[in-house]
């Protein structure tokens, strides 16, 4: 039988009243939450921590949400940042609050300490990243787009440039879409399989109930997982089968669930990290 997932034991890192999130053992002491959809005054299918300043929801609401998430840092709502993303390799170094519009990228690294950087999801792979001999901490949002493009790595590699060492990040994997739930055309693994023959062992046919011989179940935490392992880092944790964001409709939004439901839009899941 699957497992309900459960809020976190009260501890030390976070603020006692922060909204109901995961922590990754491998993060260890470092400042980070993986937020779902409880905790927040989103209603609707916005219900009810939508972080997403991109979705259609009362942008007051939003705001709201946001200063929760925040001040689960301990810190004012405008340190809370986040990028533009649009499923790309791009990573940025940022050290303070963005003057003027968000770039267009999809992973941030820092190490300014009470800076809350974050990334926004529905089914696509939040990453968290850390370096703490370094005093260095990344958020990236790796959907299949941007992972087959190697967003991780580029995260890696913008971390090692401000001095961590591949060894020594400890790296989390979020809730996100899992392979029961993430069925595809084979169109969609050609594309893996023509970029290395290799990525043929990340789909499987017919996993799903109802599922098809002209489509695959693609796993992409375990493909995630991988691409870091292959860059060198020390340690990933990926989160387990509670944490299929598809699957838990209380507590995780998903672009594919509202999508099948016909719902107009959705909300989204917000993680984040912090130094300090």
């Amino acid at each position: 039988m699957p497992v309900e997932p459960q809020p976190p034991a009260a501890g030390r890192l976070l603020s006692a009243d922060a909204p109901p999130h995961w922590r990754a053992s491998s993060l260890g002491d470092v400042k980070h939450g993986f937020f779902g959809r409880k905790g927040g005054v989103s209603v609707g299918v916005y219900a009810s921590l939508n972080a997403g300043t991109g979705s259609r929801d009362d942008p007051e609401a939003v705001r709201e949400n946001r200063r929760r998430i925040a001040a689960a840092f301990d810190a004012r709502p405008e340190l809370l940042i986040g990028v533009h993303q649009v499923h790309s390799p791009t990573a940025v170094f940022v050290d303070a609050p963005w003057s003027g519009d968000r770039p267009h990228a999809d992973a941030l690294v820092t190490q300014t300490t009470g800076l809350v950087i974050s990334v926004l999801s529905a089914d696509c792979a939040p990453v968290l990243m850390a370096d703490m001999e370094a005093g260095i901490v990344a958020a990236a949002h790796a959907g299949w787009k941007g992972a087959l493009a190697g967003v991780l790595e580029t995260t890696v590699q913008l971390m090692c440039a401000h001095g961590a060492d591949p060894e020594r990040i400890k790296t989390a994997i979020g809730p996100c879409i899992h392979r029961n739930a993430y069925e595809v055309g084979l169109e969609f693994e050609a594309r893996f399989v023509a970029q290395d023959a290799s990525f043929a062992r990340y789909f499987t046919p017919g996993l799903a109930p109802g599922g098809h011989a002209d489509k695959r179940q693609f796993d992409l935490p375990r493909f995630c997982a991988d691409r870091l392992s292959a860059a060198g880092v020390g340690e990933v944790q990926m989160a387990a089968w509670p944490y299929n964001t598809h699957a838990w409709p209380d507590h995780w939004f998903s672009h594919r669930r509202a999508v099948h439901r016909g719902e107009a839009d959705y909300g989204r899941n917000c993680s984040a990290i912090c130094l300090g």
